[in-house]
Formats: structure tokens, C-alpha cells, sequence
């Protein structure tokens, strides 16, 4: 199968382009990483006014709509600190230049953004950073009510070499755990999240000649494991409890993980990739495939910033491999957006195009994540224009999870009033995440094509179709369905 997929991409970017338009699919996850740590998505700068703060991420929403994203992967705790107001951790610095320090006039930034992005029909993904604390020792200011302050035992210093001195959470200390599933208990009970998401950073990249200084705990809680072996326990542990922790208060909130692009290597372990990487199980402590087979993680997104040819970590090679690892659960693939103009490898304008068909050739693999959302303001190489007028040039809705709720929601009513159709949610109590409007060329109601999808209506108890939307698809047979929360779609129901 591999060599068949290998052949279709290197035949000439005419057959791409034909595979392009033939398969863009109606289900499909497109999303873009919104980082704050350091400023390096959104806000563009600290102590920005909060006017400025929220012109700035509506313009980044509405360009990444317009490039065909339907989900935002939003940075919210960068380093135990809160895009929120919370009790357990302090604001961030990244938000008005001071930790502690809230927006001036208030607002939730938080809610604010979720309300935004649910405006778009797009779903919004609360990115944490699970374990680090303090960015760099010796520049930040960390404020009084800071967990590094109240609680010092928790937390190791690591650094070195050319990586500053970080502060992060002790995995191996079963207090800091829990204080961490505390975090996200909270944003979960108190905001309407699509899902929590988590990135690669586990226990810290290693750092040559530095060793973690993590022994205390491992004397104290060690129980006879080797330490390798103990520090994955920790990680199994945090993810198993998370994962409890978030259904229980909220079945239908997802979480995600977006590990390094590499579990192991072949030469290290038979079921590993053939590369010759660093790894999640050997360097930071997380066994993904593990969290996948039993179900404590809804879905993987690896970070696959290599490209094809890559003579460590080839991507065709690691789309592979993790297509063929999914057990049951979503995998989504990390591009590296920002590297069009850093990497010579990169500059190759049909990179990205490549791994797009790549990828969906796998029904394994539900779609795919760039990092990260401020160089959608660019067009490297017109990979923006490859992606809104040819990959993502029609809608696509996010996949529906079965294990989380398969049921469709009952087909919406329709009633028609003079040249306006009023669309109303069937018997259901439950509330709709969005309506779904077709335009079908006469013959050809084929809810199916991704090419018949005209717009997507935030979900509410009733829409109002009216004579001048109608009016735009003059000769054309309109539907309409229903999107549950888990994306689940309703049958379409012809309005005219």
C-alpha cells in the first residue's frame, strides 16, 4: 500500500492537482496551533490595549477561516499561568506584561476567544503545557501567588548549554499531579472547550550531559522500577487521570495529545518507525501508543516537521507508521508551517501539497494541524493559495469521535414562510452545535460531496433561511441537517 501511495505522488503535479480536487474530503480536521509563550502567535506583544488584544484574534480567526480551518488549538497555560481568572494559577505575562496582572478593562480572555471561535463554527482546542513552570530563571518575574512560590518542593530546575534554566513540575511528585488534573478540572467545569490538548513537552528534551535531577522522588516513590520505566509510570498515571477527570464532567470534551513525530525507533524496539530520532518512550517519558490502547486519549496529532527525503525522519515514512497505529482513535498530522522560509528542504513548493495527498490516503488519518497561525498572514511558497483554492477550497465539518456518541440528532423541521424557510431543531433536548446548509445541482443530491456544502450556522433552536441568502443559488436545490457536539450529522431535509 505504501508503494502504491508513493507512486501517486511522484507521477507530476498534474495527477496532484486532480488528486487534490477529487479528494477533499466533507470530514476533516484542519487546525492551527495559537501560541502565546513568548508572544509568538497571539497577543503579538505584551500589555497590548484589550481593544487591540481582541481586534487581533478576531483578524486571526477570520484568516484562518478563509484558509479552510476549522479548528483552533488556543494556548491557555503556557507556563502555570491563566489566559483566564483562576484561583490556582496567576495571569499571564504574556497577556499584559505583568504576571498577576489582569486585563484593565476586565474581561475574560478566555471566553471571550471561545465565544469568537464558536461564532465561526469552528472548535476550540485549550492547549496546556502540563508541566513547565517558569520559562527562563533568570528573566522572568513571577508573581507572589505563583505555584512555584507557594509550593517550592514540586518543582526542578533544568537548563544548560544554550537552554535556559526552566522551572517545571516534578512528574514523579504525585502532589504536583494532582494539582495539574485540579488546573484542568477547572477550565473543563467552567468553559464550554471542545477539547484539552496537550503538546509534546513531557518531561524535558535532554540536554547533553545533564541529567534530570529528579532522584528524591524516585527514591521515595521508585517501587523497585528502573527510573526509565518509573518516569513513563508518572506520565501514564497524569494521562489516565485526566482522561477520567474530563469525562466525568464532561463526556463529550476531547482530549488530545500532540506528541513528538517520533514513539520509537526501529532499532530500539520492532514496532518502532524506521528513523533514527530522538523519541517520546526512550527521551521524554511519554508511551503514546500506550495512552491509544487504552483509550485514555481521544485522539493524536504527532508533530511530523520533517519533510519528504528527510534522512532521520522521513514524513512519508512516519505518516506510515502512525496510520498504522491509531487503534481505534483519531490521528492527526503536525505540519511545519513556519519552516517554508528557514529550511532549504522546505522551499520545495510541492512539500506541503505532497503531504496533504499523502495523509489522505490513509482512512486512518482524519486530518491535520500547522504550526503555527501567525504565518497564515504570509503565503510561503502560495502554500495559502494551494490551501484556499484547491486543498480546503470546499467546507469541511470536524470528524465525529463514535466512541464518544455515535447517535445522530433527529432531522431539523422546516417551514416555509412566503420566500423565507425557517429551520427548527428536531425532538431533541440536547442543543445543536451548528446547522448545515447544501446548494445540489439539480439531479445530484448528494449530501456526501464536500462541494455541495454552502455554509455552516452556528447551532441554535432555529435558523431563518431567508429570500436574500436563498436568492444566492438561484436554480439550485437547497438542504439542510443538524450537527450534534460530537459532530454527528442528522439526515438532510430539502427545503426547496
Amino acid at each position: 500500500m505504501k508503494f502504491i501511495k508513493s507512486l501517486l505522488l511522484y507521477t507530476g503535479l498534474s495527477l496532484t492537482f486532480f488528486l487534490c480536487k477529487a479528494q477533499n474530503p466533507k470530514f476533516e480536521f484542519r487546525a492551527a496551533w495559537i501560541a502565546s509563550v513568548e508572544n509568538i502567535d497571539w497577543p503579538s506583544k505584551k500589555g497590548l490595549p484589550v481593544d487591540s488584544q481582541k481586534a487581533e484574534f478576531i483578524k486571526m480567526l477570520d484568516v484562518l477561516q478563509r484558509n479552510g480551518m476549522n479548528t483552533v488549538i488556543m494556548q491557555i497555560r503556557p507556563v502555570a499561568d491563566a489566559f483566564y481568572p483562576s484561583s490556582l494559577e496567576p495571569w499571564s505575562e504574556y497577556l499584559n506584561g505583568v504576571q498577576g496582572l489582569p486585563p484593565t478593562p476586565y474581561y475574560d480572555p478566555l471566553k471571550f476567544m471561545i465565544d469568537e471561535t464558536h461564532q465561526r463554527n469552528m472548535e476550540f482546542h485549550a492547549w496546556c503545557n502540563p508541566y513547565r513552570a517558569v520559562m527562563n530563571i533568570s528573566k522572568s518575574i513571577i508573581a507572589p501567588n505563583h505555584i512555584t512560590r507557594i509550593q517550592k518542593s514540586w518543582f526542578l530546575t533544568y537548563g544548560g548549554g544554550t537552554e535556559a534554566y526552566k522551572k517545571y513540575f516534578d512528574p514523579g511528585n504525585p502532589e504536583a499531579r494532582k494539582f495539574v488534573t485540579d488546573v484542568v478540572k477547572d477550565i473543563v467545569t467552567r468553559y464550554d472547550v471542545d477539547a484539552i490538548h496537550f503538546d509534546d513537552y513531557f518531561y524535558p528534551y535532554p540536554i547533553a550531559g545533564k541529567e534530570f535531577p529528579d532522584n528524591e522522588m524516585y527514591r521515595k516513590y521508585g517501587n523497585g522500577l528502573s527510573k526509565n520505566d518509573w518516569r513513563r509510570s508518572n506520565c501514564d498515571s497524569i494521562i489516565l487521570v485526566l482522561n477520567k477527570t474530563i469525562k466525568s464532567i464532561k463526556p463529550n470534551v476531547k482530549f488530545g495529545i500532540s506528541p513528538f513525530g517520533v514513539w520509537r525507533n526501529k532499532k530500539q524496539d520492532p514496532e518502532g518507525s524506521e528513523t533514527n530520532a530522538l523519541t517520546n518512550y526512550d527521551d521524554l517519558y511519554a508511551d503514546i501508543l500506550l495512552w491509544q490502547k487504552k483509550g485514555w486519549i481521544d485522539y493524536v496529532l504527532p508533530q511530523l516537521y520533517w519533510e519528504f527525503g528527510h534522512p532521520r525522519a522521513d514524513y512519508e515514512t512516519l505518516v506510515d507508521w502512525w496510520a498504522g497505529h491509531s487503534y481505534g482513535r483519531h490521528v492527526y498530522i503536525g505540519h511545519a508551517y513556519h519552516r517554508a522560509g528557514s529550511n532549504a528542504a522546505w522551499k520545495d513548493k510541492t512539500q506541503l501539497p505532497r503531504q496533504i495527498n499523502l495523509l489522505r490516503a490513509y482512512k486512518e488519518i482524519q486530518g491535520s494541524a500547522y504550526f503555527s497561525a501567525k504565518f497564515f498572514y504570509k503565503n510561503p511558497n502560495g502554500w495559502n493559495d494551494s490551501l484556499r483554492n484547491n486543498y480546503y477550497k470546499t467546507l469541511a465539518l470536524v470528524p465525529p469521535m463514535k466512541w464518544i456518541d455515535s447517535i445522530p440528532p433527529p432531522n431539523p423541521f422546516v417551514n416555509k414562510a412566503g420566500k423565507n424557510v425557517l429551520v427548527k431543531k428536531g425532538n431533541q433536548s440536547e442543543r445543536l452545535r451548528s446547522f448545515v446548509v447544501y446548494a445540489f445541482a439539480p439531479g445530484n443530491l448528494n449530501g456526501d460531496d464536500a462541494a455541495n456544502m454552502v455554509k455552516v450556522f452556528e447551532g441554535a433552536d432555529e435558523l431563518l433561511l431567508d429570500e436574500k441568502f436563498l436568492g444566492q443559488y438561484a436554480g439550485k436545490q437547497i438542504g439542510v441537517s443538524a450537527l450534534d457536539w460530537n459532530n454527528n450529522e442528522s439526515g438532510v431535509v430539502m427545503v426547496k
